[in-house]
């Protein structure tokens, strides 16, 4: 499994930004998949984003249509971080956001064996 630590979390006002970041820890970075979870009081958990080793030197991304266009994942390998840029924000965005790392890369998170404890994102309207 990957140890991981999210981070970047806190308070912004509507249409403001906010990038996450989560660094891993205990296998090789650049095969594994990664991604971005959140989940708000009272609801299920919702994907986000995911990038994954496509081979060589390619990743690819998938993005939740509720994201896309407002939220980047990236990933640097040198340094076993993976980020997420949030752009845009708005006050339904607030929730707590995890990172998540496995063998493969899925928008159920179940293919996700090892998650972040969470970084709390509030968005003020």
């Amino acid at each position: 499994q990957v140890q991981l630590v999210e981070s970047g979390g806190g308070l912004v006002q509507a249409g403001g930004s906010l990038r996450l970041s989560c660094a891993a820890s205990g296998r090789t970075f650049r095969s594994i998949a990664m991604g971005w979870f959140r989940q708000a009081p009272g609801k299920e958990r919702e994907f986000l984003a995911t990038t994954s080793w496509g081979g060589g030197s390619t990743y690819y991304a998938y993005y939740a249509d509720s994201v896309k266009g407002r939220f980047t994942i990236s990933r640097d390998n040198a340094k076993n971080m993976v980020y997420l840029q949030m752009d845009r924000l708005k006050p339904e965005d607030t929730a707590t956001y995890y990172c998540a790392a496995g063998p493969r890369a899925d928008n159920k998170g179940s293919n996700f064996d090892s998650w972040g404890q969470g970084t709390q994102v509030t968005v003020s309207s």
